[in-house]
């Protein structure tokens, strides 16, 4: 296939702001992608040139990608970067700059998509000595190549902005409309808790698409687990009460809510894997929690999820999750990390063992068979603490217990429900003592004054749309940050500047900041249409969650403080 014909749907794409439309025209797009690239056409509709789980990244920066662009076009830096302070946008300088150049452009080869997503796939395997060099001719070679709208969505992808706006949901309605057969509203239903249920398995896409192309939802719903793939994972919602949840429900399971990692341990014989919440693996990253897996983890085969907790070796005190996260993202000194922060994991559920899958057993059922194959190590490997019961004096004593030990509070389990794929469900419920916090992206800054002159010291902040994926301010935030974080911060997010206008910059949506506030008031300064009252920095998340909180939670918390009007 022609990568000119991907480059036309973009445009069709970023010309509608219609969820269903978009859905629409991808799906038509799909039916006539041959098989043989159907997975890449997933993922690069996506904006990737990997699965979302993986540890590979294109790394490419703006800078560095001006330079390819002023190399490929002939038209040196000075201008390529006013282009870029006009449009925004390293994409359409892209292609203005391509319009413009007076090069003949005879020799340019058409570009195919196989060769265009090989060539990014190389930008994340360049390492070493004059690694930087080599990552601009390659880029520079496709951009020589490239028609100017072609040019505009090869410079976005590999920036990871691709902008038209096709979020997940998109893209699973596009499988179910294009390969699944469907004339009623129950059988498109069951159509798209197929493609839900199967993404959720294995976390592949393009996978999916091409088994829907191939073998329709009877080959969907035979897919089960994959050993080595990450599973999405269920999620809670808050609670402002326990005798709330226990009113609804009767007896539940309580546990300690840890401030630590979610870790999802898979095991196969001699193979072990971990992966967070986010689908990312970090088994390289923590080789104590893979020699406990193998003392205490009696079954051959097996899913299972707990928290992993870092602990002061000093004080045996649980240390606070910025301080884990240290290691999550550590190529070097792996082992010295490993001493200086060591780790206890408190498992809560498991999902298979041994062929047998477990996501439809009711919890109760699946906690007897987490304990069936776990020889525990106390205060290493062990069941997260626990209690079961209706009994609201208990869990009041249980809750106080938990913020005593320096756990940020409690979750609430009904026993009687079976594992639901990554969504955040009416079943599994977190009580902590604080108003819920928001986890924001930072898109924007502003340089401060006086002494904070080198600093960047306001941070713009977004949510996102889980519809169309594009992110919405909601507010800045300037306070809760020592002198120290003032200056960490600056230096995360310089890599990151896309733009600057006058003192304010604008930034790739990278780092996120985990925020508090004393309200959510409605905005019309914000494209959110909310803005935070009072917010104040708490913790970075950038490294255990790879997305924003959504506006449906923002529209959440906003009614939840009894002024939805």
């Amino acid at each position: 296939m022609d990568y000119s014909v991907l480059a036309e749907v973009y445009e069709k794409l970023e010309s509608v702001p219609s969820k269903l439309a978009k859905a629409d025209i991808l799906a038509e797009f799909l039916k006539n992608v041959p098989t043989s690239e159907l997975h890449k056409v997933v993922l690069l509709v996506q904006g990737r040139a990997f699965p979302g789980y993986s540890e590979q990244e294109l790394g490419i920066a703006s800078q560095t990608m001006i330079k390819a662009i002023s190399k490929a076009t002939g038209l040196n830096t000075s201008r390529v970067e006013e282009k870029f302070k006009k449009t925004g946008d390293l994409g359409l300088t892209a292609e203005e700059c391509i319009k413009s150049k007076k090069q003949s452009t005879l020799l340019r080869r058409k570009l195919t998509l196989d060769h265009v997503f090989e060539n990014m796939k190389k930008l994340a395997t360049i390492t070493g000595s004059g690694s930087q060099e080599r990552k601009l001719s390659l880029i520079a070679e496709l951009i020589v190549s490239a028609k100017p709208n072609e040019a505009r969505y090869i410079v976005r992808t590999i920036l990871g902005d691709l902008r038209v706006g096709v979020a997940e949901g998109i893209i699973r309605d596009a499988i179910v409309n294009s390969f699944l057969e469907h004339s009623t509203k129950e059988e498109k239903e069951k159509s798209a808790a197929a493609v839900e249920n199967a993404w959720s398995m294995i976390n592949d896409p393009g996978e999916v698409a091409k088994i829907a192309k191939e073998k329709g939802i009877k080959g969907l719903e035979k897919i089960g687990v994959q050993l080595g793939k990450p599973l999405q994972v269920m999620l809670g919602v808050a609670a402002e009460k326990i005798e709330d949840v226990v009113e609804e429900f009767g007896e539940v399971f309580a546990e300690y809510k840890y401030d630590g990692m979610r870790v999802v341990i898979q095991k196969k014989g001699n193979h072990i894997w971990l992966f967070t919440r986010r689908q990312e693996d970090v088994t390289r990253q923590f080789p104590d929690i893979v020699e406990l897996v193998r003392k205490c983890l009696k079954a051959d085969e097996c899913i299972v999820e707990g928290e992993a907790l870092g602990i002061d070796p000093k004080t045996g005190y649980p240390l606070p999750f910025q301080t884990l996260g240290q290691r999550v993202h550590r190529k070097y000194d792996i082992e010295r990390m490993a001493k200086e922060i060591p780790v206890q994991v408190n498992l809560f559920d498991v999902m298979y063992v041994d062929g047998k899958s477990l996501f439809n057993e009711p919890l109760k059922e699946r906690r007897k068979e987490l304990m069936k194959i776990v020889k525990p190590i106390e205060g290493k490997f062990q069941a997260a603490k626990n209690i079961y019961t209706k009994d609201l004096k208990k869990l009041e004593k249980f809750y106080e217990e938990a913020l005593k030990n320096r756990q940020e509070g409690i979750m609430l389990k009904v026993p009687d429900t079976p594992y639901v794929f990554g969504r955040h469900v009416g079943t599994m419920y977190k009580i902590k003592p604080t108003m819920e916090n928001l986890d924001l992206v930072v898109i924007g800054a502003t340089w401060g004054e006086g002494t904070r002159a080198r600093w960047l010291t306001s941070y713009m902040l977004a949510c996102r749309d889980e519809g169309t994926g594009k992110l919405l301010e909601c507010g800045m935030i300037s306070t809760g940050l020592s002198e120290g974080e003032y200056k960490q911060t600056t230096q995360m997010l310089k890599p990151l500047i896309i733009r600057e206008e006058g003192r304010t910059v604008w930034v790739k949506p990278k780092i996120i900041m985990e925020v508090g506030y004393q309200e959510i008031q409605k905005s019309p300064n914000y494209s959110s249409g909310f803005a935070l009252r009072f917010p104040r920095f708490i913790r970075f998340r950038q490294i255990d969650k790879s997305e924003p909180d959504s506006l449906d939670r923002v529209i959440a918390l906003f009614k939840s403080q009894g002024r939805a009007g």
